[in-house]
Parts: C-alpha cells; sequence; structure tokens
C-alpha cells in the first residue's frame, strides 16, 4: 500500500526514510511549506513586550526557527526570558526549544486541545500573559479558547503556509499511480493540508474514495468526518494523537490488517 507522506519538505525526510527503511512504498507530496513573515514595526513592540509574559506556546520547530531569528533581531538576550514557561506543541518542537537550553510542557497529544489540557496552563491567574508563536491561521482554536478564559495574548505570526507549487506536478506525474492503488494511506497534520489536498484533486474525487487518511488529533478527525458526510464519500480515517514515526508505521500496519 503507498503512503503519501505530507509534511513540509524540510521535514519530511526522517518519516520517509523510516517508513521505506520498514518496507513501507512512500510517496513525497508535501501539501504545505512555509514563507516567513518580512520584520515589522509590529514585530519589533511585540517582542519588547515579550518580557511580561508568563507562557510563550510554540506552535511548530519553525516557530522555534523564526521566533529566535526575531529574537536576536529585536535585540533581546534569551536571558531576559528566564522566567518564562514554554509550551511546546509536540515532541519535535520541544527538541528545537532544548537547542536553546529551553525545558518546555509538552501534551501526550500533539494538538491545540493537548496543549489546552496542560496543568500549567490551569495554573495561571486569570488575566496572565500568554505569547504565540505561530504561523498565519495556526492554533485559532487554543487562542479562542484562551481568551475567552480571561488570558491576554501576544499574537507573533511568524510565518504563513501555502500549497507548494511542486505539489500539482508530484501528483500529475503520480496520477495513474494513485488510480491504480486499491488503496491508499495518507498524512494529514492540519486543515490548511487538508483544503490543500481537495483542491488539488477537486477533479480527480475518486482519489478520496479509495484513501485512507491519518488525521492528528479529534478536530481534525471531526473536519474530515463532517467532510466525508457532507460529500457523502467513501474513504476511511484512523486518528493519530502524535507524529512520532513509531506511531504513523503502526497505524500504517493497522490499515493494511497486519498488525
Amino acid at each position: 500500500m503507498l503512503f503519501l507522506n505530507t509534511r513540509p519538505a524540510d521535514r519530511a525526510t526522517p518519516l520517509s526514510q523510516f517508513l521505506q527503511a520498514a518496507q513501507v512504498d512512500v510517496l513525497d507530496l508535501p501539501l504545505l511549506e512555509l514563507v516567513p513573515v518580512p520584520w515589522s514595526e509590529q514585530l519589533a513592540l511585540q517582542y519588547a513586550e515579550l518580557p511580561s509574559v508568563q507562557v510563550i506556546v510554540v506552535v511548530s520547530p519553525s516557530a522555534v526557527q523564526y521566533g529566535m531569528e526575531g529574537l536576536q533581531r529585536s535585540g533581546m538576550a534569551l536571558a531576559a526570558l528566564q522566567h518564562v514557561q514554554w509550551i511546546a506543541v509536540g515532541e519535535a518542537t520541544a527538541q528545537a526549544l532544548q537547542a536553546y537550553g529551553l525545558q518546555s510542557h509538552v501534551p501526550e497529544v500533539e494538538t491545540s486541545e493537548g496543549m489546552l489540557d496542560l496543568p500549567v496552563l490551569h495554573q495561571l491567574p486569570r488575566m496572565a500573559k500568554i505569547a504565540f508563536w505561530r504561523g498565519e491561521g495556526g492554533c485559532q482554536f487554543m487562542m479562542d479558547t484562551l481568551r475567552s478564559a480571561g488570558m491576554e495574548l501576544l499574537n507573533f505570526v511568524l510565518y504563513r503556509r501555502q500549497c507548494p507549487e511542486q505539489a500539482s506536478k508530484i501528483l500529475a506525474k503520480n496520477l495513474a499511480r494513485l488510480q491504480a492503488q486499491q488503496r491508499y494511506c495518507m498524512l494529514v497534520t492540519s486543515e490548511a493540508g487538508w483544503l490543500n489536498w481537495r483542491k488539488l484533486t477537486a477533479e480527480h474525487a475518486d482519489l478520496l474514495n479509495h484513501a485512507h487518511f491519518l488525521v492528528l488529533g479529534g478536530r481534525l478527525f471531526h473536519v474530515l468526518e463532517q467532510d466525508r458526510q457532507i460529500h457523502q464519500s467513501a474513504f476511511s480515517i484512523s486518528q493519530l494523537n502524535d507524529l512520532r514515526k513509531e506511531s504513523i508505521l503502526k497505524q500504517i500496519a493497522a490499515v493494511q490488517g497486519t498488525r
């Protein structure tokens, strides 16, 4: 069974190599690429406020990279944030923070819902100040929930996400191969990625009906389930709670019926 690795190109290789070593047929087809937001007066003002926050939520390794680059550009030393507690969406983000000597809280489920369950957030007083290092459109559910709970948010939009130009070319090149698959398996890690796949396959609706989607978290599972019901599609879905290579391989094995 063919597996479509839809992770951004700079993050796809470790997963693809791991799965190929386990005899999984893999096609790299990135559905998102990240483009840094240009430096602006607004970002400079936000960095100046950063020492006043209690928690910084970091949503991806790229957010770590762009966030730290912005910190350096602002002229602020990391030592000015010694009092801050860091939240990382998952292990990869936590490792990126660790490279700067920063320990972080990591949820069991690597989603906004998982981060909202962390004790560190429940222990904050009302009107505590929380910064988000994120991409355009990301983590909106978590931010809305915290704002409703009376928290003050400092919103750093550090990058935007777009569908890579090569995605349509990769699909066109492999269209016959995909159509020949009785069933294929595909990773979906965000609603933006799912919407990009929907657009790419708009003229090939049959592709959806023999797909099994591995989706990250309950909210995204619900998005695909609603889509399936609205369009009366025949694809199937499994939920992932994290993006560990071993977890993905386990789910692929379950789909193949080899577990």
